[in-house]
């Protein structure tokens, strides 16, 4: 549990800093802001199935250009995650989750396999928009677990 605890801190962080890299980019590639909702809105779809609760009422792949929006939701989600989790036993990490995906087709997965999913899913993204940052000629952003985990210095 204490690794996924950190994987999900880390998540909380990248999330943040990617975000950041995009706001100071003053991007309007809007592939680049539909992967940062999309990744945001992932987080949600997967937490409200850990919660039990129905997920067809978001929509993963909208344009949008309000980073605002994108910014409050991550926030939301990390708030959320952090309950969710500070209230799960280690025991619950191998219970199985039954829910539809966004299509309405019936999956059965393990709490843990879903946390990974989230994990790695976002950092898959956040990749996607850090290559296309560089494209624009604009700073991609550091993201990478090890820079998280590395005591700061100065």
């Amino acid at each position: 549990m204490k690794t996924i605890k950190r994987m999900l801190d880390h998540m909380y962080w990248a999330d943040g800093r990617i975000l950041g890299a995009l706001e100071e980019s003053k991007t309007q590639d809007k592939d680049l802001l539909k992967l940062a909702r999309h990744v945001a809105v992932a987080e949600r779809v997967w937490l409200s199935r850990l919660q039990g609760k129905g997920s067809a009422q978001y929509s993963l792949w909208e344009e949008t250009e309000d980073l605002t929006a994108i910014r409050k939701m991550f926030e939301e989600n990390a708030e959320q995650y952090r309950i969710y989790i500070e209230g799960l036993e280690e025991s619950a990490l191998d219970e199985m989750v039954d829910y539809a995906n966004q299509s309405g087709v019936p999956f059965r997965t393990s709490v843990r396999d879903i946390l990974s999913q989230v994990l790695l899913h976002g950092q898959y993204h956040r990749g996607q928009i850090n290559r296309g940052l560089r494209m624009e000629s604009a700073e991609p952003i550091q993201v990478d677990y090890i820079t998280f985990a590395r005591p700061k210095r100065g």
